[in-house]
């Protein structure tokens, strides 16, 4: 009998030192995730990006990933207001790395910027990003190099504006949400390039009714902005990066 209650003191006592050394379920929730991807602005002080899987390249000259589609992921709104941000240039301000790069043993940049730099990265396109964070806030952002840019294709289909730099591209079945910048090109038919989309007679459409006025960003966005409904257009685009290089005004029916 001595023997029996010795032993179950004994178990007992093991099974409180395992709980007491035990990670609580609420720990493990809140624990920081990460996510690799090309981020887009989404709102003041907010990006949205799409996880992709990250391969780290290590090779002479070059630290980076490779980054590739995630079939069935989800893209994530992160805001980024208290976050520390890395950049791969070796100042903040600088637009592209000029030759020169800043980044640690693991391919993260390291020049330590401030949530504005990242604002202003993210105007510019596609930002490929290592991002940590929890819950909806992003923790810690680090820009990353690519190993090899996606190649964009060109698309016909039908665009409809999101907000003043995102629109949703329907072609081929699919629907995809992509963003422009300053650097984006915009075609019109119209005869200014102020005018509403297809307004007047197609002066600048060729004869496969694509405009040839070249136009500005801030163009598209007036020119999307009063429309509610699809309009026809061709991209050239990039569905990995999500990203815009050239709009053309379509004449014809969408």
């Amino acid at each position: 009998m001595r023997r029996s209650l010795v032993r179950a003191a004994v178990c007992a006592a093991a099974a409180l030192a395992v709980g007491a050394f035990a990670v609580p379920a609420q720990a493990t929730a809140t624990a920081n995730r990460v996510v690799y991807g090309y981020a887009w602005p989404d709102g003041a002080g907010h990006l949205r990006i799409v996880p992709k899987s990250a391969t780290f390249v290590k090779r002479k000259g070059f630290l980076g990933y490779r980054l590739k589609p995630v079939a069935g992921a989800r893209e994530v709104r992160l805001g980024y207001a208290k976050a520390a941000f890395g950049r791969v240039t070796v100042a903040c301000d600088l637009k592209e790395t000029e030759g020169r790069v800043a980044v640690d043993a693991k391919g993260l940049g390291r020049t330590a910027c401030a949530p504005a730099d990242l604002t202003a990265a993210l105007q510019r396109g596609p930002a490929p990003l290592r991002v940590e964070y929890r819950g909806g806030q992003a923790v810690k952002v680090n820009e990353i190099l690519v190993d090899k840019w996606p190649d964009p294709r060109t698309g016909r289909g039908t665009i409809k504006r999101v907000d003043d730099r995102t629109v949703l591209f329907a072609s081929g079945g699919k629907t995809y949400k992509l963003g422009y910048s300053y650097l984006t090109s915009f075609y019109r038919t119209t005869a200014r390039c102020g005018d509403g989309w297809l307004a007047g007679r197609p002066v600048n459409a060729g004869r496969d009714g694509l405009g040839k006025k070249s136009c500005t960003p801030a163009d598209l966005t007036r020119a999307l902005k009063p429309v509610k409904h699809p309009v026809l257009a061709q991209l050239r685009w990039s569905p990995e990066t999500g990203g815009i290089d050239e709009v053309w005004e379509v004449f014809g029916d969408a």
